[in-house]
């Protein structure tokens, strides 16, 4: 059990630095989405920043930040660039429950640098572990795993043969053969690729339940589980890609301001500007609303109950559907300037593509509104769905 019951809070050093970086995310950005990953010089910066530090439980030397401030932080990143944004959530949440959560001798392996580890990999559709002799056989392929260019590490979901456990198990990069097939619309610079691992030997240590939420390192924000930890990060990227393209459009349109025939000066515009506008404030104001409440109870040492869960759920899907929304007014109002290869287009393009991930998935939504109307008593959430208990 953990020796740190109660909510750390990491401070305002690290959103700081996160916005420190952005002239250099931001001069870097169209290089990486021709690469398909981050440059170098942005993930040297993020080390050297300790951005990657973020999320791993402090008594291995992290920032162990609340909910709200990883909100803040992966906000930061995402207004620079979505798919920088996008890799830090990603390979944060996956070192900071690797710490949290394996057994000590991996611990002390993996963070025994003195750069934190990047794990990268996919924790939704399992592979198979086999039981052997103190660990598991692991094979299978995954999908869309977020930084795995950058990583040392994979993380990688595993049905345990003969049991109804299922097992994250974290493997060294070498034992992963990735699939060469990162070929898509938005969110090209995330280098999200496929992979797979063939028999690969994953002592015990290097494993733990997928549904676990009692840390054996770190304080509250762990008792979340995966799961709900995961919700923090695609709401942190959705509240920095909406607010930077409505940025962007307000930025287009007073740069035309006075020009016969512009945006400017259409009613039309100003009206659907406002209305964006006080949509995307309102999918913000739920999601942060939402975490606060949710650190009050980690703070008094509870769990979020199922309403709570509920909450957290919709204010994720809500603001992800919004930004879908304000992705194509600014794309629709940006005329032949959106078109043309450039800001607006990626922005619209890895918005797009963000919002296809499973914790935004219509089924969420749905089950959201089952447990609101009072219509799943006694079911509590099982990663996207509601259980009977």
């Amino acid at each position: 059990m953990s020796d740190t019951p109660r909510l750390h809070r990491a401070g305002p050093a690290l959103l700081e630095r996160a916005r420190e970086l952005r002239p250099l995310i931001e001069r870097e950005a169209a290089a990486a989405e021709e690469r398909g990953r981050l440059t170098e010089p942005v993930v040297d910066a993020l080390h050297d920043a300790g951005l990657f530090t973020v999320w791993i439980p402090a008594p291995l030397g992290g920032a162990e930040s609340a909910p709200t401030e990883l909100l803040a932080v992966f906000e930061e990143l995402s207004y620079a660039d979505p798919s920088t944004g996008w890799v830090v959530m990603a390979t944060t949440l996956e070192n900071g429950t690797a710490g949290a959560y394996l057994g000590d001798d991996a611990v002390e392996r993996i963070f025994a640098g003195p750069r934190a580890p990047l794990i990268a990999g996919q924790g939704t559709r399992p592979g198979t572990a086999v039981p052997e002799n103190g660990g598991f056989r692991l094979s299978g392929q995954w999908s869309f795993a977020s930084g795995m260019p950058h990583a040392q590490y994979a993380h990688s979901l595993g049905a345990v043969e003969g049991s109804d456990e299922v097992h994250i198990c974290v493997t060294p990069i070498e034992d992963v053969k990735p699939l060469g097939n990162w070929d898509v619309l938005g969110l090209r610079a995330t280098g999200s690729i496929d992979y797979a691992i063939e028999g690969a030997f994953v002592p015990e240590s290097y494993t733990h339940v997928f549904t676990l939420d009692e840390p054996l390192r770190g304080g509250a924000l762990y008792r979340l589980g995966l799961v709900d930890q995961a919700l923090i990060c695609h709401s942190g990227w959705a509240l920095g890609v909406g607010r930077r393209l409505l940025d962007e459009l307000a930025r287009h349109a007073a740069a035309r301001s006075g020009r016969p025939g512009q945006i400017a000066a259409s009613d039309a515009f100003h009206t659907g500007f406002a209305r964006a506008e006080a949509a995307f404030r309102a999918a913000s104001a739920l999601v942060r609303q939402t975490w606060a409440d949710a650190e009050r109870i980690l703070e008094d040492g509870g769990r979020p109950g199922v309403r709570q869960e509920t909450m957290l759920r919709l204010a994720l899907n809500h603001i992800t559907s919004t930004l879908t929304d304000t992705a194509r007014f600014c794309y629709a109002a940006g005329g032949t300037s959106a078109l043309r290869d450039g800001l607006t287009q990626r922005l619209f393009r890895d918005a797009h593509a963000g919002a296809a991930h499973i914790t935004s998935g219509p089924q969420v939504l749905a089950a959201c509104g089952r447990e609101l109307a009072g219509l799943a008593p006694g079911e509590s959430w099982v990663v996207f769905g509601l259980e009977p208990a």
